[in-house]
């Protein structure tokens, strides 16, 4: 009887354990579609303005209500914005303090400058743990852990 018992729980924990990896793997992004858009308290219009939001900004939905989103960003902040402000377009967000923009998808490749915290950059492509990314003064490869997401 016991070990039943601990196969059935064994069992259960690896089912809650892919689940867990599931979701994580679904997670949706999307991207603010032009420059100044609000990112509301609540989802409806009538909701306080907590922040407006530039141009590219990734964002994460957590939820969904109707013709609104519930999103986080990269630092935790949450709030709601309407689907039609959002675009399925892939960008990125600097993460640290100072990066390095490679010339190739490695380190050891030429250093094609340097980019700072939260400055956004379209997603072009990725290999492995490099994405090509495109800015209007700079292009080439970043390592996956300068950003998000």
């Amino acid at each position: 009887m016991k070990f039943r018992e601990i196969s059935k729980s064994v069992s259960l924990t690896l089912v809650a354990s892919a689940f867990a990896l599931t979701t994580a793997w679904a997670a949706e992004y999307m991207s603010v579609a032009k420059d100044g858009i609000n990112l509301r308290s609540g989802p409806d219009i009538k909701s306080d303005a907590l922040y407006q939001l530039p141009a590219g900004y990734p964002l994460e939905v957590v939820e969904r209500k109707g013709q609104w989103l519930k999103v986080t960003d990269y630092e935790g902040d949450k709030g709601w914005i309407q689907e039609s402000m959002v675009n399925k377009t892939s960008h990125v967000i600097v993460k640290v303090k100072d990066g390095k923009v490679r010339s190739g998808p490695g380190t050891n490749e030429k250093v094609a400058g340097n980019v700072v915290k939260d400055v956004i950059l379209t997603k072009v492509e990725q290999k492995g743990d490099w994405i090509k990314i495109s800015h209007p003064d700079l292009s080439g490869w970043i390592h996956k852990d300068l950003v998000w997401p």
